[in-house]
């Protein structure tokens, strides 16, 4: 049996966890009341990042698509201003853009007052979050 030595263990462990930080999955925490019920400030997300295909991490757009988001998906995206956002899919426009809105209408920043949003922009998709 061969010895492994701990400090290319631990360099192994950081690099996958690397990767699939960068390319599979990420943890965010929710900020603001405009996803409120479903999503409170301060819940941790858990995102999919390849939910509907392949994107580079430092990035605009994908560089290929299996699927895209569905109505009433939950999503992260970069907004136009460059801020990152979390908002439900309202649908899919022709021109490759998305309608984000907010659970909580009264309190959120949305397609309402910004318009549609790049499919390019979309990060991942919100798979569950809790306290």
């Amino acid at each position: 049996m061969e010895n492994i030595k701990p400090g290319r263990a631990i360099l192994g462990a950081f690099g996958i966890a690397l990767f699939m930080k960068l390319f599979l999955f990420d943890l965010m925490i929710a900020e603001g009341r405009s996803m409120a019920p479903a999503i409170r400030s301060g819940s941790v997300m858990v995102v999919d990042k390849v939910a509907y295909g392949l994107r580079l991490p430092w990035g605009q757009g994908y560089l290929f698509w299996w699927s895209l988001p569905k109505q009433g998906d939950v999503v992260i995206f970069y907004t136009l201003e460059g801020d990152i956002a979390v908002k439900r899919c309202a649908g899919i426009s022709a021109d490759n853009t998305f309608i984000a809105l907010g659970d909580n209408s009264l309190q959120s920043y949305d397609s309402r007052s910004y318009g549609p949003i790049p499919l390019g922009n979309i990060i991942g998709k919100v798979l569950g979050a809790g306290m």
